[in-house]
């Protein structure tokens, strides 16, 4: 029996809607990142880009626990001395909430131009509305599949 490599026409993509409200970031994060490269799919094949295309809503409604939303965030502008930082908490309350989730799954991926090609399939929106209703996604609730996707105050 011979290995199994998927050829562009075997690619099946679907559409899939995440609320992200309540849910913990890191495991949302994970959860999506695994969709994107479409591991969780039985013809994977690592050089391909098999994931599907995932929507998540409210994305600043997203949950972070113990102190990371004090821990900051780094980069820098190219210029000398230019390494500037901002907390979660920050980005956040600021006008584009949706880039810590974003960030998140960029940095769970593999680096490369698969990652980048895979991250043009992910669409994140602050709020509940998203202009993806002629593709009809499927609804995923990442909540309910573990009591540890919430976080428990």
């Amino acid at each position: 029996m011979k290995t199994f490599t998927a050829k562009p026409a075997d690619i099946n993509k679907t559409w899939i809607l995440i609320d992200a409200e309540g849910i913990v970031l890191g495991r949302l994060a994970s959860f999506v990142a695994t969709r994107l490269r479409g591991k969780h799919k039985t013809t994977f094949t690592p050089h391909m880009d098999m994931g599907d295309n995932v929507i998540i809503i409210n994305a600043e409604k997203i949950q972070l626990t113990g102190n990371k939303r004090e821990k900051p965030n780094y980069w820098h502008t190219g210029h000398p001395g230019g390494i500037k930082s901002r907390t979660n908490q920050d980005i956040l309350d600021g006008k584009f909430p949706e880039r810590v989730l974003t960030q998140a799954v960029k940095r769970m991926l593999p680096g490369g131009p698969l990652s980048r090609q895979q991250m043009t399939n992910l669409r994140v929106y602050a709020g509940s509305e998203h202009p993806h209703d002629a593709q009809a996604p499927e609804i995923l609730d990442v909540a309910s599949r573990n009591k540890k996707n919430t976080r428990s105050e």
